[in-house]
């Protein structure tokens, strides 16, 4: 029975090399999977899903209109695909995420998405707040802090690295612009003048 998984974590847990992992090793055992991405996100061009560690793959895209359930349940060869892997899955919306779960429930596909929990003011995405809500299990991966403790939360940072206490809740970026750290640090660093 297909079920919908939610990896989640701050950033640089190796979400993205997870996923192109799971996905090689369905691949390597004769199996058809999708890989989606999200289309905001284009860093590494359209379509890709590359990792900080230099493995990558080719991705479709998503964006806030594209209809999951409507796809697969009308394209014959998507309906045999034998898992969906969606990566920046924080970006996907409530609905969507909503149509991925009748994908698992009704064409008995699995789902794998993998994406961040929290943004750099400590509120849940749309679609992480979703699929915390109703994925069938949920996994943390895990990453550190620069005081060695679990990094929980992660902040944004402007050109000159001072901390970004504010602004729109997506602005596309890496390690140029964003550091995960411990809730301690986070909250020092949020509250400092």
């Amino acid at each position: 029975m297909a079920q919908l998984y939610f990896y989640y974590s701050a950033m640089n847990a190796g979400k993205s090399t997870a996923l192109l992992q799971s996905a090689h090793n369905y691949r390597e055992r004769g199996m058809d999977v999708v890989l989606y991405t999200a289309a905001i996100d284009d860093r590494f061009g359209e379509g890709k899903i590359s990792s900080r560690i230099g493995i990558e793959s080719d991705a479709l895209t998503f964006d806030s209109n594209y209809d999951f359930f409507e796809v697969f349940s009308k394209d014959e060869s998507a309906r045999h695909s034998h898992c969906i892997f969606v990566d920046e899955a924080q970006f996907l919306t409530s609905s969507q995420v909503d149509q991925l779960a009748k994908v698992v429930d009704f064409l008995n596909i699995p789902v794998l998405a993998y994406g961040i929990r929290t943004d750099f003011q400590g509120q849940l995405f749309p679609g992480s707040q979703r699929l915390l809500a109703i994925a069938d299990k949920l996994s943390e991966l895990k990453t550190i802090c620069h005081c060695g403790r679990k990094a929980t939360m992660i902040v944004r940072m402007d050109e000159h690295g001072n901390v970004v206490k504010q602004g729109q809740q997506v602005e596309i970026g890496g390690n140029d612009k964003y550091v995960s750290m411990c809730r301690k640090h986070y909250r020092e660093a949020m509250e400092h003048d």
